[in-house]
């Protein structure tokens, strides 16, 4: 019985690391570039676009489409590197918290 309100205080403690952390995750920022740096987004951990540079060079009507194309493959680049950095954060915060339990994914509430 001991052991499992042990267990119970380890998985408060686990939950309120992990709602710190997540909290935190507007801090963690990732760059995503395409077209050779001509666009430039800016992540932050909750997969929110927090800044867009645009080379002033592909501001052009005739290239609309092009700059479009630019622009969704720099917030894309940005969002999966801001997700992976995000997994990682959320595991530095959770580390030895939980026993190493061989098949006990957790990666989901990340």
């Amino acid at each position: 019985m001991m052991d499992m309100m042990k267990m119970m205080g380890k998985m408060k403690e686990v939950q309120a690391k992990m709602k710190e952390a997540q909290e935190n995750l507007v801090h963690v920022t990732a760059t995503g570039e395409s077209g050779a740096g001509m666009v430039k987004a800016i992540v932050n951990g909750k997969k929110q676009l927090i800044q867009l540079d645009i080379d002033k060079e592909i501001i052009n009507d005739n290239d609309r489409e092009m700059m479009q194309d630019l622009i969704v493959a720099a917030v894309n680049k940005a969002i999966g590197e801001a997700e992976i950095k995000a997994k990682e954060e959320l595991k530095k915060s959770t580390d030895g918290l939980l026993p190493n339990i061989p098949g006990l994914d957790l990666s989901g509430l990340m």
